[in-house]
């Protein structure tokens, strides 16, 4: 298909471009078949807006008279308006927009046609391999194995090919375990915890249906995470009632009779329609222009936003006591195993462990516990708050686990070493981009698109220092303890760096944070010469004492 047969009027002159806190601009706007371009026509102030076709979540049309007017939501929150002088133009325009932000191919989206105009340095698809995750973790312990069960994807189509698995467990074992599992995700490993070896294993709901069903293999694999005496807690995200209702389609959970050494904690986090209504609500009252108080609180609290925010850092917090405090092993999954488990087990590691509170942990985390571990990017991002269309499958999960670690990170400014607008930019990226990285739902569909080899990674670009400098927090300090962060409702707050990033100003935020960093570079400047200064005031002490007794 030539993308040129879609756009019916690939030009118009006199486009006037609004957006809110910046002034109206007249220019040109041009389509393409992956962008909407605007240049404006100003010699003294150029400026050019690039907007990816996959970034539109909605396209508004109104008339008055002969002059038209497109309204172009977007998936990453922001809302521009552009009126296009002539009828017939502004319609064959918006049509071209619908059609070019809905396209049914994956194959056909801007990955799979973008080439960097960057030196690629490293390749961002190799950077963070399960091989060298278990080098780390056999350095420590050597009761883990490699599995390639999953070779070719054939025992869990939203597994990758290898997973790490206890020693003692065979893969024909496994195989019995899968059986057993919804959508063959059998328990895998998830976190060891170095300080005390108890470990976090993540797996989908057993099979155990209204008969009780058990499976011998199952509770052998879970038994060998567990110490000599210990016992293990295994967290279901999902309320008991759910959970109970489960069983009448099949599904279940661990009966405490065939799992004696398991104690059970139901939670229940919100999923799908749900979390996507919420995030419908919030926008919504982020974008209400009434300025009445009452009525900002109570949209705000009936969004529910926040509420499963505090459910999920709730729930993280437990996993990360069961673990550090209690010294027990833990199981997380809720029905799939590919959303609110997902939320928790990565969590519960930033609180854990220091090493994914740095870019590269933070980067690998999400590797391992969102794109390794099977959550349907594809389909849970193909809307965002916008869109008219009817949901299917859509839910901001990889938003919500976000903004939970942009809470913590708020409440431990010190111990990051990324920045919000690290967050922020990955938030952006799992809606639209250039890159391959959240194309496709697992591994095997990104196997099956050879996305490694036709399209450039994320990380890749990320990687680079011009670009790292920019999601570097500047008053960073390596933190090796442990985090807890509070999960009271007035230690929330609204992300307003995400919510509200295109209904303030930000000429301000973004001068402050510049001084800022000069503030911290000048006392480090200090902070060097006072070291140089001490040097010589001790070289010189020194040689006086030399003097004094020759």
């Amino acid at each position: 298909m030539e993308f040129a047969e879609l756009i019916k009027t690939p030009r118009a002159d006199n486009v006037v471009l609004h957006r809110p806190f910046h002034a109206a601009v007249e220019g040109t706007l041009c389509l393409t078949g992956h962008h909407l371009i605007f240049s404006s026509r100003r010699h003294d102030n150029a400026e050019e807006l690039w907007l990816l076709h996959s970034n539109i979540d909605s396209c508004e049309k109104r008339f008055v008279g002969s002059l038209g007017t497109i309204v172009i939501k977007c998936k990453d929150l922001r809302i521009i308006q552009l009126d296009i002088p002539g009828m017939e133009e502004c319609l064959n325009i918006a049509s071209s927009i619908e059609v070019l932000s809905t396209l049914d191919s994956v194959t056909l989206l801007y990955p799979f046609f973008y080439r960097p105009m960057f030196e690629v340095l490293e390749d961002g698809w190799r950077s963070f391999l399960p091989d060298q995750e278990f080098e780390l973790l056999s350095s420590v312990t050597d009761e883990w194995r490699l599995s390639c069960i999953n070779k070719e994807f054939s025992v869990c189509p939203s597994y990758p090919p290898v997973v790490i698995v206890p020693k003692c467990i065979t893969d024909d074992e496994l195989r019995k375990v899968a059986m057993f599992r919804h959508g063959s995700r059998f328990p895998v490993l998830s976190y060891y915890h170095r300080k005390n070896g108890m470990i976090m294993m993540r797996s989908s709901q057993p099979l155990t249906g209204t008969n009780g069903r058990r499976c011998k293999e199952d509770e052998k694999l879970i038994n060998a995470s567990l110490r000599p005496g210990k016992r293990g807690y295994i967290i279901d995200t999902r309320s008991l009632n759910v959970a109970q209702q489960a069983r009448a389609k099949g599904g279940g959970f661990e009966q405490e009779v065939h799992y004696p050494q398991w104690r059970r904690i139901h939670k229940g986090i919100e999923r799908f329609n749900i979390l996507q209504e919420s995030l419908i609500k919030l926008v919504e009252a982020c974008n209400d222009q009434s300025h009445n108080m009452d009525r900002w609180l109570s949209k705000l609290e009936a969004s529910n936003w926040l509420t499963h925010v505090k459910e999920i850092l709730t729930t993280a917090c437990l996993a990360a006591q069961c673990i550090d405090r209690e010294g027990a092993s833990v199981l997380v999954h809720g029905t799939e195993g590919t959303d609110s488990t997902l939320q928790v087990t990565s969590l519960a590691q930033i609180i854990l462990d220091p090493r994914c509170r740095t870019i590269r942990g933070f980067e690998s985390l999400v590797v391992r516990e969102w794109l390794q571990a099977g959550h349907p990017f594809q389909q849970r991002c193909a809307q965002s708050a916008y869109s008219n269309s009817k949901q299917k499958w859509e839910a901001p999960v990889f938003l919500l686990f976000l903004d939970c670690v942009w809470q913590i990170l708020r409440q431990f400014p010190c111990s990051f070493e990324f920045n919000e607008q690290f967050l922020i930019m990955l938030f952006e990226h799992a809606y639209a981009s250039q890159f391959g990285t959240f194309l496709g739902n697992n591994e095997s569909e990104r196997a099956k698109l050879k996305l490694p080899q036709k399209t450039m990674s994320l990380w890749s670009w990320v990687n680079r220092n011009e670009e790292l400098s920019k999601f570097q927090n500047p008053i960073y300090e390596a933190n090796s303890l442990v985090i807890w962060p509070a999960v009271a409702p007035q230690s929330l707050q609204l992300w307003a760096g995400v919510f509200l990033r295109w209904n303030r100003p930000s000429q301000y935020l973004e001068e402050a944070q510049e001084e800022m960093v000069k503030i911290i570079k000048y006392n480090k400047e200090l902070q060097d010469k006072v070291k140089v200064l001490r040097r010589q005031l001790a070289e010189l002490e020194a040689a006086a004492r030399v003097q004094h007794n020759p």
